[in-house]
């Protein structure tokens, strides 16, 4: 019997949210629009979309997502950041906009629009770590720092656009919007695996408390 398919959420609180619904549930996933706090019980993993940083900062807050979410990344559930979602993942942001703050669940620093304005945007091949991605850029942050435990995955022209921490990744671009599914993959496997070591230490506590109450 096959195994259930794993459930995917997608913070849909602004950005392009409907793209990466479409991806996931296109290469087998569940998936889950996130807007309150509750619902992150039941994923197996997130993605966070690109879109306005500081609007999603500010509405995660008003909402009460911003520290359950943090929670639950650190605590190992697995995690797709693209643009926008790299910034809100990051420790720092160089350039933020006023009042701004981040989950600070990934040691990097960034710089927001690095790659210039909207005018600037491109479509190009990223070489990472899972293999050649087709990206869009488009007001595309860069990551100008990583901390110790971060792996740098890909560049672009020499500046580092892709980055992994256990189960966190964080992209400057957008694979959804071309039609590469390379990391929404990764991403389902890496939910995968959680979903089944989170089953076995439920069971395994489970058991436990059984033995201890005969």
């Amino acid at each position: 019997m096959n195994a259930p398919a794993p459930t995917i959420g997608v913070l849909a609180l602004q950005g392009g949210v409907v793209e990466h619904e479409r991806m996931l549930r296109g290469i087998g996933a569940d998936v889950l629009l996130v807007r309150r706090p509750e619902q992150l019980a039941v994923l197996d993993g997130i993605v966070l979309p690109g879109g306005e940083s500081s609007t999603i900062d500010r509405l995660l807050r008003m909402f009460g997502i911003a520290e359950p979410l943090a929670a639950r990344i650190r605590s190992g559930l697995p995690t797709l950041g693209t643009c926008a979602g790299l910034i809100l993942l990051a420790d720092e942001v160089l350039d933020p906009a006023p009042g701004q703050q981040t989950l600070k669940v990934l040691d990097i620093t960034v710089r927001r629009n690095a790659f210039g304005p909207q005018v600037d945007s491109l479509e190009t091949t990223v070489a990472t770590d899972d293999g050649p991605v087709t990206a869009a850029f488009i007001r595309a942050p860069e990551v100008v720092a990583v901390g110790a435990g971060v792996q740098v995955i890909g560049r672009h022209l020499g500046r580092v656009v892709a980055v992994r921490s256990g189960a966190v990744t964080g992209i400057s671009f957008h694979p959804e919007l071309t039609g590469d599914t390379t990391l929404h993959r990764q991403l389902i496997a890496s939910a995968r695996r959680w979903r089944v070591a989170n089953t076995a230490d439920t069971a395994e506590i489970t058991a436990v408390s059984a033995n201890a109450a005969g």
